[in-house]
């Protein structure tokens, strides 16, 4: 800036006032769309550019977590997994070993009975990489409201969430709201789940300063519990109210209830906005062996080495599939019932899955970036089903 204000000081006035012209018409411009910017709440929009094209990327990433504010999701003293006697001793199949490369795979596990069965990475990853969960973080955030109703903290699923904020009793449709519409996703928001236009509210969450001024005084569309919508809002609604039901972080909360009875092997991140809340909605980093246990808890009832983490009724109704879903979701879990073999998963962008096989005792852990995957007609990615498929046949 300085530089050009020279430049056009030495300029004679005889040959260059018309540049002058021109070039203060671009600084007045720019200043005017950035006050723009400002005024209408776009300034965030300086920060996704900050962190996507500026560094090279079309959009978020798997890896984008040390580019923004975290808190620390301390483990205790962890566990590693315990091997299974053919750990590593089969190899994938080649039809699925193309499917993993071609979607550009970060981690491959595979639990069988409890242990490690199978593992791979590529492209530079390892067992020790922090991969972003985005969306699976929302099963996590189900799974802490479940721990706090236990806990007497939050009454019950059928809450309304006016007990937490009063103003959304004069909300048009918000005194009707409970903890559980939010949880199901038929909460009714004014809430469009766009990942690739800029100025919808999912990018105002993930690159704003302020989750509040992004998520918690949107309005409604429709009344809640009539209509099932995977909304992002809604699970960050419930971060809000788990955060003013605790007298702690939900980071924190996270690392006793789950991280350290669960034996993780590496604290995790869990993203904020500028002002230490959660983004409950997504963005939890940490590796493929430890997210691996959240869906072995699953698996064991709630249960680690005899105690009882989670309640496994509430684990129950996490995964029991909704009607307004057709059968797709419960309570932050996708399902597929519909399939050969049955399972459940956690679900993230760009297909980061925990996947859950009951009947075979299997865990499927993929981490990486698997951009415009194709979806099944009831919006669930379709190489999930595809990768229970093989690993069942293989395994």
């Amino acid at each position: 800036m300085n530089f050009i204000a020279v430049f056009i000081l030495h300029l004679s006035d005889s040959s260059t006032d018309m540049i002058k012209k021109v070039i203060q018409g671009i600084f007045a411009f720019l200043a005017a769309v950035i006050a723009l910017t400002y005024a209408f709440g776009y300034d965030y929009l300086f920060r996704g550019v900050r962190q996507t094209y500026l560094r090279g990327e079309t959009g978020s990433t798997i890896d984008d977590g040390q580019y923004f504010p975290s808190h620390v999701i301390a483990n205790g003293n962890g566990k590693p997994w315990d091997k299974d006697s053919l750990y590593n001793k089969k190899p994938l199949p080649n039809i699925l070993v193309d499917e993993l490369k071609n979607s550009k795979t970060a981690s491959f596990l595979i639990i069988k009975n409890g242990k490690l069965l199978y593992e791979e990475y590529w492209n530079g990853y390892d067992q020790d990489s922090k991969t972003n969960s985005f969306s699976m973080a929302k099963a996590v955030t189900v799974m802490l409201l479940g721990k706090a109703i236990e806990e007497n903290k939050i009454r019950s699923l059928n809450q309304k969430y006016s007990d937490f904020y009063e103003n959304y009793k004069n909300m048009e449709f918000g005194k009707d709201l409970t903890v559980e519409d939010l949880a199901k996703m038929e909460a009714g928001l004014n809430w469009n789940e766009d990942y690739e236009n800029p100025f919808l509210p999912n990018a105002k969450a993930y690159y704003g300063k302020s989750l509040e001024e992004a998520v918690l005084y949107r309005e409604f569309k429709e009344k809640p519990g009539t209509k099932f919508e995977y909304q992002s809002g809604s699970t960050q609604l419930l971060g809000f109210a788990l955060r003013k039901s605790l007298n702690k972080s939900i980071a924190e909360y996270t690392s006793e209830k789950l991280w350290k009875p669960l034996g993780m092997e590496q604290n995790a991140e869990w993203t904020t906005d500028d002002f230490g809340m959660e983004k409950t909605f997504c963005c939890i980093h940490s590796n493929a062996r430890d997210f691996a246990k959240l869906g072995q808890l699953f698996l064991d009832d709630g249960k680690v080495d005899g105690l009882q983490v989670i309640s496994s009724q509430f684990l129950n109704e996490m995964k029991t599939p909704t009607k307004l879903s057709s059968g797709a979701y419960g309570m932050g879990i996708w399902i597929n019932n519909d399939a050969a073999v049955k399972h459940y998963y956690f679900l993230g962008l760009y297909g980061q899955y925990i996947i859950v096989i009951p009947e075979k005792q299997m865990i499927i852990v993929r981490t990486g970036t698997y951009k415009d995957q194709p979806k099944d007609k009831k919006g669930r990615p379709s190489q999930v089903e595809f990768l229970v498929d093989e690993v069942v046949k293989s395994y």
